[in-house]
């Protein structure tokens, strides 16, 4: 019988009181406790969707009890103060297992995503846990990155970067030994976007804190990434050319046309953007309605130049490549679930200007330049070039995360899973690839422990047109627990818009293997595809 279906661990099973006095502090090396709360939950029941329960799918939570445990501790000398927050099962429907919830953007964890997610786990009987590494729930750096003028704070960025995950097992692991009066079973990671980052900082310098890790969408390759991020409106202001967001969307609609059929069956989705040959100068000079001000526009020169550029990624001044640019067909001025990548505010007079995303803005300005008050608009092309060094020679060590040796997490048999979307307009979804040739180029047997599936036409970790695999996180624990190896992911898109109300099914590939449709079935259901080399 899979473990996933075996009955739940030990119902005879009692633990200790929910309150503090009962409870031992869990002693962690290097780390002080300053508050320490256990609150009982009890009768608590809520619909969790997919997109909050990441790398997993919808789940209903029906009457849950937990004990909610609040820990605040610091690292004397560092002035930091870090709270993790974990939820533990009831001992009769505790399934023997810790579930560790990762972050999004500039927040470790404990969001409003993490916290739904840490709900979904107790329904599923996971001991669930998550950190802010002591940042709070401020989604942007803008009050912890600087001491002051010119002094990065190095110990926060560290505690988000890979310190506070690793105090996160540690404490898990001794806080679920301690209430249960036995120890976990297994122990995940699961997480997407910095979440997936932080699973991949796992693997590669804490191999021994997770038994498995559900890792999608990385944010792995931080300073390339976060330079690539700023890259499309650091080229509008480069090259003088503020298009508005209709522009920008008639140039990606051109390339989804062009492409999309290109699999054999027409679906709203660029299966493979990488071969997809659209010049964005063939439709310059093209008629669209523009919604920003509700006439006709006709394609320019300068728009299309600019897609090309950002489609193209960021180049430096030989014209070679710095790091991956945006897939074509992805939408760069923002869905339901992404933010604009390619932002510009418009006024009724038809000027606009560019906006930057913020992750890198703040990135270039916080902790490349230090300084706060830094005119963005006045970044050279020579400037952005040396930045790069800068980032890589400062910063690759502390969040780079980028380091192809798992040799230690394959010894100590654990297993690392995730996708990436090939529509993602955040995270290039070659940055993933890259960085798996990378681990295959150290050891040809890297399917064995980690494999990674591209999701086409899914967005940034979920949403758009794509397939969504929600039972990622799953397969994962099959393969660490009963040695099923998975050689597919299943997938089925989940309608975030009126946009796209069509349902499709796929099969998801483990990389570089291809989904390819063979033209039977209805190109709707998963009926005809399958992965090929």
């Amino acid at each position: 019988m899979s473990s996933l279906i075996a009955p739940l661990y030990n119902s005879t099973l009692t633990t200790l009181a929910c309150n503090s006095s009962s409870i031992p502090f869990p002693s962690i090396y290097g780390a002080e406790i300053l508050s320490f709360t256990a609150t009982p939950v009890v009768n608590f029941s809520e619909s969790i969707h997919a997109g909050l329960y990441i790398n997993h799918g919808t789940v209903s939570v029906d009457s849950a009890s937990f004990c909610n445990v609040s820990i605040t501790y610091t690292h004397p000398g560092q002035n930091d103060s870090i709270n993790a927050f974990f939820y533990l099962p009831s001992a009769s429907t505790w399934n023997s297992r810790l579930q560790a919830f990762g972050g999004g953007g500039w927040q470790a964890g404990l969001t409003y995503a993490s916290l739904n997610g840490m709900l979904g786990g107790v329904g599923e009987g996971y001991a669930s846990m998550s950190t802010d590494a002591g940042l709070g729930n401020q989604d942007v750096p803008t009050n912890w990155a600087l001491l002051s003028p010119g002094n990065v704070n190095l110990y926060a960025l560290q505690n988000l970067a890979s310190v506070s995950l690793n105090d996160l097992s540690l404490m898990g692991k001794a806080l679920t030994e301690s209430y249960y009066g036995v120890p976990p079973k297994f122990s995940y990671f699961t997480g997407c976007s910095q979440g997936g980052r932080q699973g991949m900082m796992l693997a590669q310098r804490y191999p021994d804190a997770f038994d498995g890790i559900a890792a999608s969408a990385p944010a792995i390759n931080w300073n390339e990434f976060v330079l690539e991020a700023f890259w499309p409106s650091f080229q509008m202001r480069q090259q003088g050319v503020f298009p508005p967001s209709c522009e920008l969307d008639a140039i990606t609609s051109a390339a989804l046309a062009a492409c999309d059929g290109l699999d054999g069956v027409t679906d709203g989705v660029i299966a493979d953007p990488d071969s997809c040959p659209f010049d964005a100068m063939s439709v310059v000079g093209t008629t669209f309605n523009c919604s920003n001000f509700g006439t006709e526009f006709q394609i320019s020169s300068g728009a299309a130049t600019l897609m090309n550029s950002v489609w193209a990624g960021p180049k430096a001044a030989d014209n070679t490549s710095i790091w991956f640019g945006l897939p074509k067909g992805a939408m760069v001025t923002g869905t339901p679930t992404d933010m604009a990548i390619m932002a510009t505010t418009c006024s009724s007079n038809g000027t606009c200007v560019a906006t930057d995303l913020e992750i890198g803005s703040d990135w270039i300005k916080l902790f490349l330049l230090r300084d706060s008050s830094f005119n963005m608009s006045s970044l050279t092309n020579a400037d952005f070039e040396s930045l790069v060094h800068v980032a890589k020679q400062q910063y690759d060590s502390i969040i780079g995360t980028n380091d192809p040796d798992l040799s230690a997490f394959k010894a100590r048999s654990g297993k690392l899973l995730g996708y990436h979307g090939t529509s993602d307009s955040i995270i290039p979804h070659e940055g993933s690839s890259h960085y798996y040739d990378a681990v295959t180029a150290l050891d040809s047997d890297v399917h064995d422990f980690y494999r990674l599936f591209m999701a086409p036409g899914l967005t940034h970790c979920f949403g758009g047109v794509g397939a969504y695999p929600d039972g990622t996180f799953d397969a994962m624990r099959r393969w660490v627990e009963d040695n099923v190896v998975p050689e597919i992911l299943n997938a089925t898109s989940i309608v975030t818009s009126a946009a796209s109300p069509q349902v499709i099914e796929r099969i998801l590939c483990p990389y570089p293997q291809k989904q390819v449709y063979d033209g039977t079935g209805d190109g709707i259901s998963a009926v005809g595809y399958s992965c090929v080399d």
